[in-house]
């Protein structure tokens, strides 16, 4: 299908959906905001209502939550934040290579749950066509627990996503990707939420320097920063800076990697 069709059929989709209460895992990017806000339009019309489910975690970046607030509130939907403790709720203290999986899977039973309270018709998330090609053992744990995923159905890549959220006006519509915390550390690392806020005061703070993609990757005392390979020659002009704030928040080496910024680096010796 090209883009055209995709979008009618995600259109016609969520409108045979929209007779029953839906329920969304919400957390403010780019694509569960896209979903919130056709859902919203399609359950209007129906009568019914839409909630965004978002999981207070301190596996996030700090301003998620705030983020996921506002947002929901610009589609008018009903917004529901859930308190969980995935360290030790889901059994990933030491970050193994399932990590995603166990998380996703007790996130959403949780979710599943209250949808069940609610008697809500299905429940849904954001993954779209490329979180399909790419080490994503979340994604099997939404398949077992019937999780309906219309982005990946209907084939949306990333950039279709934006393209489509630009058209509907969202604010967060290139918004850069913010994975959970824990992609920051080597599998087999133990994690903290110490060390994972760390790393987020890292990235906020370039972020703030004017950096869109970025990632502080931690190995050990090492702080490995990826950047778009466009933004390296900026930040190497800035090493001083980098080097002297990084330096106080406890890293003692700070490096730049020379591939720049890609999605899944602790990836690579998984198959």
């Amino acid at each position: 299908m090209n883009y055209e069709e995709k979008k009618e059929s995600l259109k016609t989709f969520i409108a045979q959906l929209a007779p029953k209460d839906i329920v969304l895992a919400f957390s403010g990017g780019v694509d569960s905001s896209l979903l919130l806000k056709m859902c919203s339009e399609a359950t209007a019309q129906q009568g019914t209502k839409v909630v965004a489910v978002t999981i207070l975690t301190k596996l996030h970046p700090m301003n998620d939550i705030e983020i996921s607030k506002r947002v929901a509130m610009e589609a008018g939907a009903e917004h529901v934040v859930m308190m969980v403790d995935e360290l030790d709720e889901a059994g990933i203290v030491m970050n193994p290579t399932d990590r995603c999986y166990r998380c996703k899977r007790m996130l959403f039973q949780r979710i599943i749950n209250k949808a069940k309270l609610m008697g809500a018709g299905c429940v849904m998330d954001g993954t779209n066509e490329d979180d399909l090609h790419v080490y994503r053992p979340g994604v099997k744990a939404l398949a077992e627990l019937d999780v309906i995923s219309p982005l990946a159905k209907f084939g949306f890549t990333k950039q279709e996503v934006r393209q489509l959220a630009e058209e509907y006006g969202l604010s967060v519509a290139q918004r850069p990707s913010t994975p959970c915390m824990a992609t920051r550390f080597p599998y087999g690392t133990k994690l903290s939420y110490e060390a994972m806020h760390k790393a987020d005061e890292a990235e906020q703070w370039l972020r703030e320097k004017g950096f869109y993609n970025v990632r502080v990757r931690v190995h050990g005392d090492v702080a490995r920063i990826e950047v778009d390979q466009l933004d390296m020659e900026r930040l190497l002009t800035m090493s001083k800076e980098v080097t002297s704030h990084l330096k106080q928040l406890g890293y003692d080496y700070i490096t730049l990697d020379m591939e720049g910024f890609r999605s899944g680096s602790m990836d690579i010796n998984i198959k």
